[in-house]
């Protein structure tokens, strides 16, 4: 006889508890829409900026990523050998231009591209008494180098690295 009381007392009080609810009062961050004395359910809605004034934060909105290009290019003069570079330009016109233009302003007469890399790394390897050249990309220098040291190699024993540069893309939002 207990245990149905104690029901019938449970089963009142969420009865009473859903009665209150419904007599207008909206949970914690909203507000009534109704307009005063009107009857029937009671409709709610947010309060604007509620939970900015609770200290909590809303979730920010977060837009794409978008990177900016950067090319790099190697110039040489190989029957003088000279060398002109360009790195972190934002075209492939613009790094060879300038590669071009940096060979020329070191006395460079014949100055030809040998490679033009966008958002990698390059590596200029030189062998032979500094007669063999090879010009290679990777995703990083060590890679470059890598690639260029196995060719180098194979024509030459005294291979290294002469130049070694990075045009990485940048993160512009």
């Amino acid at each position: 006889m207990k245990s149905n009381a104690l029901l019938l007392l449970a089963g009142l009080l969420l009865l009473f508890s859903g009665m209150v609810h419904a007599e207008g009062e909206c949970p914690p961050g909203m507000f009534a829409t109704n307009p005063p004395g009107t009857q029937g359910p009671i409709n709610c809605a947010p309060i604007p900026s509620y939970a900015q004034n609770q200290g909590q934060q809303a979730a920010p909105q977060t837009s794409p990523e978008r990177w900016q290009d950067h090319w790099g290019a190697i110039a040489t003069d190989a029957d003088n050998g000279i060398l002109g570079t360009s790195i972190n330009t934002l075209s492939q016109n613009q790094a060879e231009l300038t590669a071009l233009n940096d060979c020329q302003a070191k006395g460079g007469i014949r100055c030809k591209i040998q490679l033009s890399y966008r958002n990698q790394c390059a590596a200029m390897i030189v062998g032979g008494n500094n007669k063999i050249f090879d010009t290679n990309p990777g995703t990083n220098i060590k890679q470059a180098v890598q690639t260029g040291m196995i060719m180098c190699g194979k024509a030459a024993s005294d291979c290294h690295a002469f130049y070694t540069a990075c045009s990485l893309p940048v993160r512009i939002q």
